[in-house]
């Protein structure tokens, strides 16, 4: 990411995914892109299969750092969008890991 892009999504919602393939949704407060990203109002959604009988759940984490090197992927939300959505009835595979 660079330094005007990462001025840019902070205190903005972001989902966050990371190289293990967790998701993670909050409000970006600070950025040091060697070493830790922080979130604020941190969730980590956990997305069940389709033929998983549980539901899907959103694991309140407040705030919530993750280490610089396992973020894969950073995106700001459309916030109206992701309000409509319940995620608990959301169902998908896995992300599998991009670490080898």
């Amino acid at each position: 990411m660079s330094a005007g892009l990462v001025n840019s999504y902070l205190n903005k919602k972001v989902c966050i995914i990371t190289v293990d393939g967790r998701t993670l949704v909050g409000t970006l407060i600070s950025v040091d892109m060697s070493t830790n990203v922080f979130l604020q109002r941190a969730v980590e959604r956990v997305i069940r299969s389709p033929d998983d009988d549980e539901p899907s759940a959103e694991i309140e984490l407040g705030t919530h750092m993750i280490r610089g090197d396992t973020v894969c992927l950073v995106g700001l939300v459309d916030e109206p969008l992701d309000a409509s959505i319940d995620w608990t009835k959301v169902k998908g595979a896995t992300i599998g890991t991009t670490k080898h």
